[in-house]
């Protein structure tokens, strides 16, 4: 129960302010400190990337069942495949903000948490903060590449989807289906790239939400 609470005034400030640096200092007012928002927004872009995982099988899913189109609306399958797409782009910029939110909390943390290192009297525990502090950026800096790297992979697939919903917008007819059909191979790799890669990074993000939680 003390978690959700926590969660609500979390996703409550966040929802109000735009300004983050003001965010931040009210949600530790209420003890929220700044490593537990960073652990929030990791779980937020991991189940982010899982929802883009399903989203981008079903927009394959939808293209190849119009390869196999055999007869029938044309226009209902454009339709179909036209949502397929816009659902993909939505999904799109959600991965890419919940990255711009992990790297704006993980410099917010960094940087507090050198500072505090300077405060410490006591050489061992002083020493011990910085190790867990270079150990925590480095762990940090696997999980962004790899969140990146997938993210980078998102936009070439974006690309031939919109090729073909375009073309099949204004040509409805069987030359825009055996367009399709030249293209699916191609897709079909973009896609398993773009979901390995997606896998990869979820799983870093796992290992790093529970190094932060130790």
């Amino acid at each position: 129960m003390y978690f959700l609470q926590r969660l609500f005034i979390f996703s409550f400030v966040s929802s109000l302010l735009a300004c983050s640096s003001v965010q931040y200092g009210i949600l530790e007012k209420v003890g929220i400190p700044k490593r537990d928002v960073m652990v929030y927004r990791v779980e937020k872009a991991r189940d982010t990337q899982e929802e883009t995982k399903a989203q981008f099988k079903s927009a394959l899913a939808q293209f190849t069942a119009v390869t196999n189109f055999k007869g029938g609306d044309l226009e209902t399958i454009y339709n179909q495949l036209n949502s397929e797409y816009e659902a993909s782009v939505s999904k799109a910029q959600e991965v890419s903000k919940r990255i711009a939110d992990i790297e704006d909390i993980a410099q917010a943390l960094f940087s507090e948490w050198e500072q505090e290192i300077t405060q410490y009297n006591n050489i061992s525990l002083k020493h011990s903060s910085q190790n867990k502090l270079n150990a925590t950026k480095t762990h940090y800096r696997q999980l962004l590449s790899l969140m990146k790297s997938a993210e980078t992979k998102i936009k070439p697939v974006l690309r031939v989807f919109s090729d073909h919903v375009l073309f099949l917008k204004h040509n409805l007819n069987a030359r825009a289906i055996a367009s399709l059909k030249g293209e699916l191979g191609i897709m079909k790799a973009d896609v398993s790239s773009l979901i390995t890669s997606m896998e990869k990074s979820i799983h870093e993000a796992n290992a790093f939400i529970n190094t932060m939680e130790k």
